[in-house]
């Protein structure tokens, strides 16, 4: 996969695509990644990026030329041709479609994405409107500039392709991963892992096996696969429900996983 990082500040990923995960990909060759500085695109002398919005208000706008003069640079192909080619073109703003584990997977089938780095009140609609398949943000909140959401982006995605990961069975075994029902078992999973079909992931423990008076719970050093496996699905399902109940709606949940939600749910009351 290739990523084309589209931003005013280029130099804001040296760090990020010299460390971890998205280090070792582009080590490999299984990831490409070129950053275009939209200052090199503009034709004035003081290499002006933004302009003042039409109608009033606060704050400046990234003018349309530079943006579209570096897409147009790097040869992705047009809009209609990009299901094909396997392509994408996003642009990174607050007022985006939420960029979740979901898309995440989307993005990893493709074979090139190009993320806009919108800045200052964003970018100039025009360059939404001809040259973005869509806009995404990463979460309910405004950002100073889509450097960090881009990283974001790629990071989650990148871990998605296969070879990236020491195990492949990680990007599917955690939070918001798929259930049992698309993991193979076959491909070393181990029993005692369950699918999280969109819940939050389960608590995990490694050793020493008490630490500063708190012991790791019994079950998970007894070796009885089933009883682990039972223990970690109700833990999830007791996480997701305290932190983020909204994603029970659209979860993966069998009759036994609503039963124990009702259960904890009469406890909570009987306690109130």
């Amino acid at each position: 996969m290739r990523f084309d990082i589209l931003t005013i500040f280029p130099g804001f990923f040296d760090g990020f695509l010299t460390h971890g995960v998205v280090r070792r990909a582009l080590e490999t060759g299984i990831v490409q990644c070129e950053r275009h500085d939209l200052r090199h695109f503009t034709i004035d002398r003081h290499r002006t990026v933004d302009d003042r919005p039409f109608g009033g208000g606060e704050g400046m706008v990234l003018k349309p030329e530079p943006v579209a003069a570096a897409i147009e640079s790097i040869a992705v192909s047009p809009k209609t041709e990009r299901e094909q080619t396997r392509e994408s073109v996003i642009l990174l703003s607050a007022q985006g479609e939420r960029f979740t584990q979901s898309v995440a997977r989307e993005l990893a089938k493709l074979e090139r994405i190009v993320l806009i780095c919108g800045r200052y009140e964003g970018v100039d609609e025009r360059v939404n409107r001809l040259y973005c398949d869509r806009e995404l943000s990463i979460g309910d909140y405004v950002l100073t500039g889509g450097e960090l959401a881009a990283a974001i982006v790629m990071d989650a995605t990148t871990r998605l392709l296969p070879g990236v990961l020491g195990n492949e069975s990680s990007s599917a075994y955690e939070s918001f991963g798929i259930a049992d029902a698309g993991a193979s078992s076959e491909e070393g999973a181990p029993r005692s892992t369950h699918g999280s079909g969109g819940l939050l992931d389960y608590p995990h423990y490694t050793r020493p096996a008490e630490f500063r008076g708190l012991a790791v719970p019994e079950v998970l050093c007894g070796g009885d696969h089933a009883a682990i496996r039972k223990w970690r699905r109700e833990q999830a399902l007791l996480k997701t429900m305290r932190n983020r109940p909204d994603l029970l709606k659209d979860a993966d949940l069998s009759a036994n996983d609503r039963a124990f939600l009702d259960r904890v749910a009469r406890d909570d009351r009987t306690n109130d």
